[in-house]
Formats: structure tokens, C-alpha cells, sequence
């Protein structure tokens, strides 16, 4: 390319992006007198054209350059915006199917096609196509402006096919699913939003130890527990200790995410040395808190009544945990399915509320709950008042007292080869 063209090609781009369309044109087409083929210059005219509304020339144009470059999926797409105009539907969808014929993936033409669906009437198919658009673009703060409207109609349009969709099957199942034990209906109820695209299915993802084989359980049946019921018989004495501790130690309430300068925190960026989720620890991987236990007698005869779990370096953990008015506690996973988490709640205002997986909850003053937190979770306080529970783990009841000490044993290996290293 001539430096002349090279020029004329640059500042005819430059004035493209500024917005000065006729001179735009013009100096494409100077462009094209000295290089007729020249493709750029051929589709950005034959686009100029459709701008004017001289769809004749418009097509003349992007037919030329489509012959110079027929592996360029946007002339065809170009040349289907044109068709649609002019109500040639045939036209369109088959210059939609050329584009897509040489990329697949190409974005604006998988737009393009579930549009041209959404304009036939058939709003479930488009759907689907929009799904795949979906699968196929960035994350949503990384759409590009030119697509972010047409993305994010996308998105609205996928997100009212899977509610409608999940009204429907729940409708056709109904006298199936009324047959279910009540304590597996919670199941079929998130096969169908899995099944709808409403959902995605939770799998068990650990920090460190994971077990294979153990199932993916959100809240564990309370009968797993023997000691449940006699622990929440101490929900008083342990609340009154809490307010001691609130009243006479709040400042030991310390920051739950504590990463040091330089460590990545990923989601914990809100929450890194905020008092937003503070802890008064009892127990702290694995070691206990004499002073704090000192402190809550109660408290700690009634942690002596659950299966406490015991892995090297990691477990047991124990604490009064308190979450500020306003804070949500971002989507994450836990340590090891080895381990369960249960939760005795103690001061619970209106509007907080728990998921696991699938599964949200509402926190009741003195029902324990126990659940797996390799599983995503998240809480939210959404009241105007803290929210504070007792938080210690348990051995997943799943598990043989000989998968225990395998447990045990591996985290121990784990620990004095991690020392050999380090050393």
C-alpha cells in the first residue's frame, strides 16, 4: 500500500469514529479511485450508501467486497441489515447463515439470528439462540458498547423464557412431584431450574481436602445430628454470654478476612480487614481460644456436646459470628467436605438471609442448622442491625470413624510435608 492510500485510508477511519460521515466518504471514495478493490473502502461506502438510503448502491457495494473477501463474516451481516430493511426475509436469513457459515461464534451474527427468530414470532427459539450468545460473549462488564444494548435484551429475553419455562414443567409435573417425599422435593424443584437454565447445578469445590464420593448436600437433615436438639436447649446461656462479650469485649470482635498486603482476595476486596464480618473466636484452626472460652463457660459446655471435627492445622473452629447491618457476605467455598458448618443463630433481625447452592434460608433464634460449605454460599443482612450466630464445625456424619483418621492422617502428611519445604 502506497503512502498516499495508506494516508487517506487512516484519516478516513479517524473521521468514521469522530462522526463526520461525509467526509468519511469522501475520503473513502478516494480511496477506491486508487485502488478499485480495495475492500475496506468498498464496504465502508457500500455502508455509507445504506446510511443515505440507497440500498441498491448499498448492496452493489458489499456484493464487491464480499467477492474480495469472502471470509469476512461481518459483509454478510452488513448485507442481511440490508435485506431486512427491505422486508426480503429469505434474503436476510440466508446472508445470517453466510455469517455464521464462516464463524459460528461470531457474536453479532448469533444476535443477529435469534433477533430474526424474536421478529418471527418464535420467542422460545430465539431464546435458545440467545443462550448460546450468552456462552459466547464476555462477561457482561466487558460487553462491548457497540453490543451492550443488544446483549443485554438478550439477557432479558433468556431470563423470561427460563421463568416461563419453570412455571410450565412445574405445571406438567405437579401430581408427580406431589408424591415425592417432602424431604427430596427441594431436589426436583432445583432439577427443574437446572433444567430451565435459571440455574446452574453446585458441586462440592474444597480449598484443600476433598473427599471423593460424598454428595453434594446443601442443609444435612437435622436427625444426622443426635446432639442438636440439646445444644439449642442452651440458646439462652449462650445468647447471655454474647451479650456480655458484646457489652464488655466488643473490640475482640476481629475482622474474619484478614489477607495481607500483596495476597490476591478475589472477592474478598469489600470485606479485608472490615469489621462488616467480625469474629469472637473460640476455636481457631484447631487450637482453642483459652481466654475466650475462660470467658464463655456456657458457651463452651455447650460446644463439648457436638461432634466436633478435628483435622490438623484446620479444625476445629468455634465463634461467635457478626455480620453489620447492610453487609453480604459474597459467594465462596470452603475448605473440605471432610467437614460440615452449623450455625446456632442468636440475635437474627428481619431480612437476613442464607443460601447454600440452590437452597436460601431464613436464620430462627435457636434452630441449628448444619450445612456443607464447599458448597458455593453466601449471607446477606439487609436489616438495619447486626445479626450474630454461633458458627463451629462438625465431622460430615458421611464418614466412617476410619475415614476419619484417613482424615486426619492425610492433613497431617499434608502439614509436615508443606513444613519440609518450607524449611
Amino acid at each position: 500500500m502506497s503512502e498516499a492510500l495508506s494516508g487517506l485510508v487512516n484519516a478516513a477511519g479517524a473521521a468514521a469514529a469522530a462522526g463526520r460521515w461525509h467526509e468519511a466518504e469522501r475520503l473513502w471514495a478516494q480511496v477506491r479511485t486508487l485502488d478499485p478493490d480495495h475492500v475496506q473502502a468498498l464496504f465502508s461506502l457500500g455502508v455509507h450508501a445504506f446510511q443515505r438510503g440507497d440500498a441498491r448502491a448499498a448492496l452493489e457495494l458489499l456484493q464487491a467486497a464480499r467477492a474480495r473477501a469472502p471470509r469476512d463474516p461481518m459483509i454478510p451481516l452488513t448485507l442481511s441489515r440490508i435485506h431486512r430493511d427491505g422486508g426480503r426475509a429469505d434474503q436476510e436469513w440466508a446472508a445470517i447463515v453466510m455469517a455464521l457459515e464462516i464463524d459460528p461464534y461470531f457474536l453479532p451474527g448469533l444476535l443477529a439470528k435469534g433477533e430474526f427468530y424474536e421478529g418471527r414470532g418464535k420467542p422460545r427459539v430465539a431464546a435458545a439462540v440467545f443462550r448460546d450468545v450468552l456462552k459466547v460473549a464476555p462477561p457482561e462488564a466487558e460487553w462491548p458498547p457497540a453490543l451492550r444494548r443488544r446483549l443485554g435484551h438478550a439477557r432479558d429475553v433468556v431470563q423470561r423464557d427460563a421463568e416461563a419455562l419453570v412455571e410450565f414443567l412445574h405445571h406438567k409435573v405437579g401430581a408427580e412431584r406431589a408424591t415425592v417425599d417432602a424431604a427430596l422435593s427441594g431436589r426436583w424443584d432445583e432439577a427443574v431450574s437446572i433444567l430451565a437454565g435459571r440455574s446452574r447445578p453446585y458441586r462440592s469445590e474444597c480449598n484443600q481436602l476433598h473427599v471423593p464420593r460424598l454428595p453434594a448436600i446443601t442443609f444435612y437433615d437435622d436427625a444426622l445430628f443426635p446432639w442438636m436438639r440439646e445444644l439449642e436447649s442452651h440458646t439462652d446461656a449462650i445468647k447471655a454470654e454474647l451479650q456480655e462479650m458484646l457489652a464488655r469485649r466488643g473490640d475482640e470482635f476481629v475482622p474474619y478476612i484478614q489477607y495481607r498486603p500483596g495476597d490476591p482476595v478475589n472477592q474478598w476486596d469489600q470485606l479485608n480487614h472490615s469489621r462488616n464480618w467480625s469474629g469472637f473466636h473460640l476455636y481457631a484452626h484447631g487450637q482453642p481460644v483459652h481466654e475466650h472460652l475462660a470467658q464463655c463457660p456456657r458457651t463452651a459446655e455447650a460446644l463439648a456436646l457436638v461432634d466436633a471435627v478435628d483435622i490438623d492445622g484446620l479444625c476445629p473452629n468455634a465463634m461467635f459470628s457478626a455480620l453489620a447491618p447492610g453487609a453480604h457476605i459474597p459467594p465462596h467455598t470452603g475448605e473440605t467436605n471432610a467437614r460440615l458448618v452449623a450455625h446456632l443463630p442468636l440475635v437474627v433481625p428481619d431480612n437476613c438471609s442464607y443460601r447454600v447452592g440452590y437452597d436460601w434460608r431464613r436464620w430462627r433464634e435457636g434452630k441449628c442448622w448444619v450445612f456443607d460449605d464447599t458448597l458455593e454460599h453466601e449471607a446477606r443482612n439487609d436489616s438495619d442491625q447486626v445479626r450474630v450466630i454461633l458458627m463451629f464445625d462438625v465431622w460430615n456424619p458421611l464418614l466412617s470413624l476410619a475415614e476419619r483418621g484417613m482424615v486426619s492422617a492425610l492433613a497431617v502428611a499434608m502439614r509436615q510435608y508443606r513444613s519440609t519445604a518450607e524449611a
